[in-house]
């Protein structure tokens, strides 16, 4: 179930980072509720393995041939993005205007899938109204849900999670030899070998781990969390010391403490271990509402009092004591915290008051510095990488977001994070980036640079998007302010903007002139890299509908030569995409087939699935102009199954196709065109990529 590029994949499940323990009679059990009902919620505690217990469930099923999906929500602290959220995992494009809810239940209504909520209690009613959205459009959906609390909807199952077996050597039958098949002992001993490689359960440590794992309830996480410590207390130390810990809470007795209580106290023993400095990192890493990288950590967590050079050893000392999971990715080692582990953290930093809000500004800038170097690097050759490095911090930019846009005259750095990250709404987050610029921009404030780049920045998405009058719009309210304040390169950007908007809707005389004049701005004291080629591709396209093709591929060359000099390749493709129409407009149908297909290889390497259906379109057209009608009906019916499984819809995703589609339809006759269309469209996202490459 890996994620792979470019191609669709039945189903994501995070790896698992350790060994599974036990559980075999309440995987069952909850299995068999799974069978009979399409929302079954795993309840319990903090720490009590709602999520493990969900994973395995889920690996075990076999009967979803549309896969099972995990969307983890604990990052997620805003339930206006819960759809985008769970839209992003099932790889749908979020290049659409529609609402990411409607994307998402149309995508599901025909699927036999299971979808996982994980950690649903901090959005329970968000949660819970999408479910009944989802599962009244999609009778072949199921959901799994996990949550401290139930989603309380009707038809739903709740599976209360128990704790791991312990032995109770107080019971007249307990046997010691015995004691190692039970789940909390086998856990504990796991874990403590992993912590110190030397331990092993045996007769002389066997009834301290037994009474450990019974006064810690059975509870996985506090289990865990004891079993970190081997390597620097014995077993009987350790059961000891926590025997003090639970007494002393207890008032002096041997009471039973509630299990949350006995989680808390475990933590809160685990915290008191810990060497001064991993206390102050664990409670600074709280800011953290996902994954992290040791240079967030040290840039965010280090100061005279933490000091930087000592993060990386930390951060091991607190993974040996299972404070903290890591794990490879394509972005390198990442960090996290349990939920759990992360709240107690929190509680540190807010009674520590103005310290949060120091915290929450580092946080917020280090990914503001992140977002101006992203904004930098796009401008070269890295873009990939770059673009893939954003992905995996969206938790962390829509925390950022959130705090500048709630703070006290923080707004600012709203606008500012929100149009850094124009390329990445772009190609990859339209939708979300919306939204981010929308609360960004309704924020009161003066002209500035930063609020002049969040409207052309939302002025190019409703390109995207597909919104006309928002093009328009954004893209006059940005000049004026930019021209208010001498931004040339803002400006530049949005005469480009009302440049596209009358080069697709409008006069494209207008057109012409707009653009020529952005050219001008960014050739003179604008963006060289990506303002200027873009602004010579639309400039294309408006001469292109005043008849002068020569014209055209003039710009389009001009356009290409400025992008090789850089290494950029996003606007690149674009401009192989737009030199299609001047080909095919001059009759050069073997042209304008190489340009569409190198073009849709630079869409594939980024993953633009919007770009790849545009590129097949542009593909389309040369092959039905060249006389191959039956490849180019394909050829529309993958494009057409490309954007349906992602999402998109399809109405005005190409300017080719209107021109393609009649002329395949009248050269095939119209029941050879439907077939070849659908066959199209039944070839798997591979198959459709290899064919249309001509690999296939």
């Amino acid at each position: 179930m890996d994620e792979r590029a470019g191609e669709a994949q039945l189903g994501y499940l995070p790896p698992e980072a350790t060994t599974f323990i036990g559980r075999r009679d309440e995987l069952a059990d909850a299995a068999e509720l799974l069978t009979g009902t399409r929302l079954l919620t795993l309840t319990g505690a903090g720490g009590s393995g709602k999520t493990r217990l969900a994973l395995r469930l889920a690996a075990e099923r076999a009967e979803f041939p549309d896969g099972v999906w995990c969307v983890q929500l604990s990052g997620l602290q805003d339930p206006d993005l819960l759809a985008h959220a769970i839209a992003e995992r099932l790889q749908l494009a979020d290049q659409t205007s529609r609402p990411q809810l409607d994307v998402v239940t149309e995508f599901l209504a025909d699927k036999r899938l299971l979808l996982i909520l994980d950690t649903c209690e901090h959005l329970v009613d968000a949660c819970a109204l999408l479910a009944e959205v989802l599962l009244r459009a999609a009778p072949g959906l199921r959901i799994l849900a996990t949550s401290r609390q139930r989603l309380n909807i009707v038809g739903e199952q709740v599976f209360l999670v128990p704790p791991l077996s312990v032995p109770d050597p107080d019971a007249p039958d307990y046997d010691p030899m015995a004691a190692a098949s039970h789940d909390a002992v086998r856990l504990f001993a796991d874990r403590a070998a992993e912590a110190e490689p030397a331990f092993r359960l045996d007769a002389r440590n066997e009834a301290a781990v037994v009474r450990l794992c019974r006064r810690l309830d059975g509870l996985p996480l506090a289990i865990e969390l004891a079993a970190g410590w081997v390597s620097t207390l014995s077993v009987e130390q350790l059961s000891e010391r926590l025997d003090d810990r639970f007494q002393l809470l207890a008032g002096g007795t041997r009471a039973e403490l509630p299990r949350h209580e006995t989680m808390r106290t475990t933590i809160g023993w685990s915290h008191e271990l810990c060497s001064p400095l991993e206390r102050l990192l664990w409670t600074r890493l709280s800011v953290f509402p996902a994954e992290f990288d040791l240079e967030a950590a040290e840039r965010v967590c280090g100061d005279e009092q933490l000091p930087p050079g000592k993060i990386s050893w930390l951060l091991s000392a607190l993974v040996g004591k299972s404070i903290l999971m890591s794990q490879e990715s394509p972005a390198g080692l990442r960090f996290r915290q349990l939920d759990t582990l992360r709240e107690y953290g929190r509680s540190w930093l807010v009674r520590l008051g103005a310290e949060e809000v120091r915290q929450q500004t580092r946080h917020r800038d280090h990914y503001l510095r992140l977002a101006q170097d992203f904004d930098a690097g796009w401008r070269g050759p890295e873009q990939l990488s770059w673009l893939l490095r954003l992905q995996s911090e969206l938790p962390n930019i829509r925390a950022a977001m959130d705090f500048s846009l709630s703070a006290p005259g923080q707004t600012h750095a709203a606008l500012d994070l929100s149009g850094r990250l124009v390329f990445l709404w772009l190609a990859y987050a339209a939708t979300e980036g919306r939204l981010h610029l929308d609360r960004a921009l309704q924020t009161p404030g003066d002209a500035t640079p930063e609020r002049a780049r969040a409207l052309w920045a939302r002025s190019w998405v409703a390109v995207v998007l597909n919104d006309p009058d928002g093009t328009a719009d954004f893209a006059a309210r940005g000049r004026a302010v930019a021209e208010r304040i001498d931004d040339p390169e803002a400006a530049g950007y949005a005469l480009f903007l009302q440049g596209v908007h009358h080069a697709f809707y409008g006069d494209a005389e207008a057109s012409v002139d707009l653009v020529q004049r952005a050219a001008d701005l960014h050739g003179r004291r604008g963006d060289r890299v990506i303002g200027l080629p873009f602004a010579l591709s639309v400039l294309s396209t408006a001469f292109l509908r005043l008849d002068r093709p020569g014209d055209a591929i003039g710009m389009l060359e001009v356009a290409r030569s400025m992008c090789e000099v850089s290494g950029e390749e996003w606007a690149r493709s674009y401009v192989d995409f737009y030199q299609v129409n001047a080909e095919l407009a001059i009759g050069d149908h073997a042209a304008a087939a190489r340009f569409a297909l190198t073009s849709l290889r630079a869409k594939i390497r980024m993953r633009d699935i919007l770009g790849q259906c545009l590129a097949i379109d542009a593909l389309a057209g040369a092959t039905v102009a060249a006389g191959d009608a039956a490849r180019a009906a394909q050829l529309l019916g993958i494009a057409r199954q490309l954007a349906d499984s992602a999402g998109l819809g399809y109405a005005g995703l190409a300017m080719i196709r209107s021109k393609a589609e009649p002329r395949a339809r009248e050269l095939l006759g119209d029941a050879a065109f439907r077939a070849a269309v659908a066959e199209g469209r039944n070839r798997s996202h591979a198959e459709a990529l290899a064919y249309a490459l001509g690999d296939g």
